[in-house]
C-alpha cells in the first residue's frame, strides 16, 4: 500500500461520511415538514398544534444549521490533512527546536486552539440565534465567555499533564511493544477519576448545586431509593435555568460519590409524582447495569482503537497519505482523532440501538416501581417544553436517536 492509496481511501471515506449525514438530515427535514400540519393522533389531546409546530420548526432549523456545520467541518478536516494544515503547524512548532514531547504538546494545543476558534461562530449562532429565537436561551454573552475561559483553564490544568504522560509513554514504544496497553490503562484510569471527581469538583465550577429541601418530594425520593436499594451522596437542584429553559435530570459520578441532580426548570414544570417517575427511570439505568455496560463497551472500543494505532503508528506512508511528512507520536494522535469519527459514523446505528434498548428497560423499571402513567405525563411535558419533535424520520431516528421516538416510547409504556 502506498501514500496515494491512503490519500484516495481517505478522500472516499470523507465523501462517504459527508454524503451519508447529508442524506439523513435531508430525510429528517423533509419528513418533519410533511407532518407539521397536524399533531399525531396519540398526542392530539396532550400537545397543541402550536406546540407541535414549534417543535417541528425548532428541529428543522437545527438540522438545516447542522448541515452548514457538517459542510464546514468536512472542509476543515480536508484542509488539516491533505490540504497541508497539520504539516504547516508541525513545521512552525518544530522551528522552536523543543524536545519531542513539548513539541507534541504545543502542536496538539495549537490544533485544539485553532479548531476551537473555528467552532466559536457556530456555537454563538446556535446559542444566541437559534436557541434565542425559540425561547430557550438564557445565557448572556458574558457568561458564555466565562464558561469558555473556565473550560480552557480546566483543560490546561488537568489535560496538559495527562497529555505529557501519554506522549511520554508513546515515545517509549521503541523498547516496549506493549506501550499502547499502558496508554489505554492510563486513559481508562484517568476517565474513571474524572467521573468520580466531576460531581463535587468540576460541575460546581459552572453551576450552583443546592440540596433538595422540599420535604414532601424529598420523602418520596427517599422512599423510592429505599425500595430500589439505591444509595447516593445526595439529591441536588442545579440552576440550569441561568443558561437554558430546557429541563433535565441525571445521575453523575459513581461509587460513593453518586449524585442525583434535577434542573430547577424540571422541578418547576413537573408534579412530585412525575418527578418520582422520572427519577425511577434514571435509577433503572443503574439497576440494569447500563452505566457499567457503557463503560465496558467504551473501554473495549478504545482498547481496539489503540491496538490499531499501535500497528499503524510507525507506517510512514499513512502520514504522507494524510498530508504529514514526519512520523511522530503526537501527529499519530491528531490523525487518529480526525479519522476515527469518519469511520465511527457508520457504527452509530449500533450504539443508538443499544441505547434505545436501555431506555426501554429503564422505562420498564420505572413502571414497576412507580406509576407508569406518571412517567407518560412527565415525558409528554418534557417533549413539549423541550420542543422535541413527535414525528422524526424513521431512518434518521434509527440511525441517530439514543431514545425511542415519542410515539413508540409512550405506546410501550401504555402496554406495561
Amino acid at each position: 500500500m502506498t501514500a496515494n492509496d491512503i490519500q484516495t481511501g481517505f478522500i472516499l471515506l470523507l465523501i462517504a461520511s459527508y454524503v451519508l449525514q447529508l442524506w439523513l438530515s435531508r430525510r429528517q427535514i423533509k419528513h418533519i415538514q410533511a407532518h407539521r400540519a397536524s399533531v399525531p393522533a396519540a398526542f392530539a389531546d396532550k400537545i397543541s398544534l402550536e406546540a407541535h409546530q414549534k417543535a417541528a420548526d425548532y428541529t428543522i432549523t437545527r438540522n438545516k444549521f447542522g448541515l452548514l456545520e457538517l459542510s464546514a467541518s468536512t472542509v476543515v478536516i480536508a484542509i488539516w490533512t491533505i490540504g497541508g494544515g497539520l504539516q504547516l503547524l508541525d513545521e512552525f512548532i518544530r522551528s522552536f527546536e523543543l524536545t519531542p514531547i513539548y513539541t507534541g504538546i504545543f502542536v496538539i494545543a495549537g490544533f485544539s486552539l485553532i479548531s476551537g476558534l473555528l467552532d466559536i461562530p457556530f456555537s454563538l449562532y446556535k446559542t444566541f440565534v437559534i436557541e434565542e429565537k425559540f425561547g430557550f436561551n438564557r445565557l448572556t454573552f458574558k457568561m458564555y465567555i466565562s464558561d469558555m475561559l473556565k473550560q480552557t483553564i480546566i483543560m490546561l490544568v488537568i489535560g496538559l499533564p495527562f497529555l505529557y504522560f501519554v506522549l511520554w509513554l508513546m515515545d517509549l514504544r521503541d523498547g516496549n511493544p506493549y506501550w499502547w496497553l499502558y496508554v489505554w490503562g492510563s486513559w481508562f484510569g484517568f476517565s474513571m477519576l474524572m467521573m468520580w471527581l466531576y460531581p463535587a469538583v468540576i460541575a460546581p465550577i459552572f453551576n450552583k448545586f443546592t440540596p433538595l429541601d422540599e420535604p414532601e418530594l424529598k420523602s418520596k425520593i427517599t422512599q423510592l431509593l429505599e425500595r430500589c436499594g439505591f444509595t447516593s451522596n445526595g439529591v441536588f437542584i442545579m440552576d440550569g435555568s441561568k443558561r437554558s429553559s430546557h429541563g433535565n435530570a441525571y445521575f453523575t459520578g459513581f461509587g460513593n460519590n453518586k449524585r442525583i441532580v434535577f434542573f430547577d426548570t424540571l422541578l418547576d414544570s413537573l408534579k412530585h409524582d412525575e418527578i418520582e417517575a422520572v427519577l425511577a427511570h434514571e435509577l433503572g439505568h443503574f439497576k440494569r447495569n447500563h452505566i457499567k455496560k457503557r463503560i465496558i463497551t467504551m473501554a473495549l472500543i478504545s482498547l481496539a482503537g489503540l491496538a490499531l494505532l499501535a500497528w499503524l503508528i510507525d507506517q510512514r506512508f499513512i502520514y504522507e497519505g494524510l498530508g504529514v511528512k514526519e512520523v511522530s507520536s503526537y501527529m499519530a494522535l491528531i490523525l487518529f482523532m480526525l479519522v476515527t469519527p469518519l469511520i465511527s459514523i457508520f457504527l452509530t446505528p449500533l450504539f443508538s440501538l443499544m441505547s434505545r434498548k436501555h431506555e426501554f428497560e429503564a422505562d420498564e423499571f420505572a413502571a414497576a416501581n412507580t406509576n407508569a402513567n406518571n412517567l407518560i405525563t412527565a415525558l409528554v411535558k418534557l417533549y413539549k417544553e423541550n420542543s422535541n419533535t413527535l414525528t422524526p424520520d424513521p431512518v434518521y431516528s434509527a440511525f441517530y436517536d439514543s431514545h425511542p421516538p415519542a410515539p413508540v416510547r409512550i405506546a410501550h409504556l401504555a402496554k406495561i
